[in-house]
């Protein structure tokens, strides 16, 4: 059951990295330009983002089985159609659709190992989930510029797409038969709960507001639109929160599920992802502009840099859930540790380089990074979702992925916007190693901050368990 949960995470992430490393070659071949190269990449993020808290909920309402399996499909069918694309804009279209079809079927994975598996299990599976989540993302950037090297069948970039259809097909069919019906997964939705679109629209639409200028505004200098869709954002998404208040007051099922903020361990937990994503969404970004960019490693190159740090991100997971089943959330702080003892290696061997990066150092140094990754990402996940209510579990998921999201968007933004301020006019080796360096300093400090917050929801969580 749980290996075809995380199919889907894989599926998510690979989809999301891998558009980046085909981006030179769809410039080339589909002649998309820069405008349609920021849908292609950014379109996916903000329609995943976007349609989280609306995927989860519906996985309470309907049954989380019958919502994976939906957006199984709907995500292999939609990568069917960006590998058949004719021009830009039917891949930007489908790509959007992709997204949301991610977005329906990734929040009922956490909420199927929280409803469904027993208690002692869960830390488990929710391992499993982030090293999965975790070697998507390093796969996206191996395996896809391996894909696009190879060109298997003359297929070019579109190969990325198309082998999706198949592992959806038959991910989607082992789900049927493997995942659990509603009785099991959604035990106290009420059979006849209405759905509520205007509120499923508003939480969509605020989102996107927020969501669409941090992904897109960097790249396009921030014009107005960029600002005055943040602006709009604040009345939308409060207005949204007042209709969810009252429909709940009336015993109707909102969309948004409110109460779960009244849990101090959920709401400390997801500023810890938040700071987490914050770090972790802008260090990978940043970190291929050095590489490829900066010291001129084509994709695969570079993926394969990468690959350690994913390798060890996924062994950490699977050693760091004994050690937090034996010690508590303070293994976490060690986690944390750890993280910024590589990114201080980091800094410290780009800021000595002059131009001359020491890639041992850097591998090393990644290495850490990735198995202090594995170590906090899990337990991270694992203690914002500990309390939530069986029947609340799609809905929490849906909270929790679509604040991770968020965050990394605007992690890329935000901290995107520094290094390019860093780097200025400098575009050679050394300017890019600067520009990073610093970029590490930032990361470190987002760390420390996401440690802080561990430990204090390691408190209250010991006080709601009391």
């Amino acid at each position: 059951m749980l290996g075809v949960l995380l199919v889907a995470v894989f599926m998510a992430q690979f989809d999301f990295f891998v558009a980046n490393v085909a981006a030179p070659s769809l410039s080339a071949n589909l002649h998309a330009g820069r405008a349609a190269l920021e849908l292609i990449v950014g379109g996916y993020a903000f329609a995943y983002a976007s349609g989280m808290i609306t995927g989860g909920r519906l996985g309470d309402l309907f049954g989380h089985r019958r919502m994976f399996v939906a957006g199984m499909l709907g995500f292999a069918v939609a990568s069917v159609l960006c590998g058949v694309a004719a021009d830009p804009a039917q891949l930007v279209v489908f790509r959007l659709l992709q997204g949301l079809a991610g977005a329906a079927m990734v929040p009922q994975v956490l909420a199927t190992v929280t409803a469904v598996f027993p208690a002692t299990a869960r830390p488990a599976a929710i391992a499993w989930y982030s090293a999965a989540a975790g070697i998507g993302s390093i796969a996206g950037q191996v395996l896809g510029g391996m894909l696009l090297q190879a060109d298997v069948f003359g297929l070019g970039w579109r190969v990325i797409f198309l082998v999706n259809g198949p592992i959806g097909v038959v991910a989607a069919f082992v789900a049927l038969r493997v995942l659990p019906g509603r009785a099991a997964d959604a035990p106290t939705s009420a059979p006849g709960s209405a759905t509520d679109p205007l509120g499923a629209l508003g939480v969509a639409g605020s989102l996107a507001l927020l969501v669409v200028p941090l992904t897109l505004g960097r790249d396009a200098h921030w014009p107005l639109w960029t600002w005055a869709c943040v602006v709009a954002a604040v009345p939308v998404g409060f207005a949204t929160v007042r209709r969810q208040q009252r429909l709940a007051a009336r015993g109707g099922t909102p969309t948004l599920e409110l109460s779960l903020f009244g849990s101090p361990p959920f709401r400390t937990g997801l500023l810890a992802g938040a700071a987490f994503y914050l770090y972790f969404g802008s260090f990978m970004f940043t970190l291929t502009l050095l590489l490829q960019a900066g010291l001129g490693h084509s994709p695969v190159e570079a993926g394969l840099i990468f690959a350690p740090m994913g390798v060890l991100f996924g062994v950490s997971s699977m050693v760091g859930k004994r050690l937090i089943a034996r010690h508590g959330l303070k293994v976490v702080l060690a986690g944390s540790a750890l993280i910024a003892a590589g990114l201080a290696l980091l800094a410290t061997a780009l800021g000595v380089s002059s131009g001359q990066v020491a890639l041992p150092v850097v591998v090393v140094a990644l290495s850490i990074v990735g198995t202090g990754n594995g170590v906090v990402l899990p337990a991270l996940n694992g203690a914002t979702l500990a309390l939530v209510r069986p029947h609340q579990a799609g809905s929490a998921s849906g909270v929790l992925s679509t604040t991770q999201q968020f965050a990394s968007a605007m992690g890329v933004a935000v901290i995107g916007t520094f290094f390019y301020t860093v780097l200025g006019s400098r575009h050679g080796a050394d300017g890019y190693a600067g520009a990073m360096g610093w970029t590490a300093l930032v990361a470190i400090g987002l760390t420390i901050a996401t440690g802080a917050m561990v430990w204090r929801l390691a408190r209250l969580s010991r006080r709601a368990a009391r």
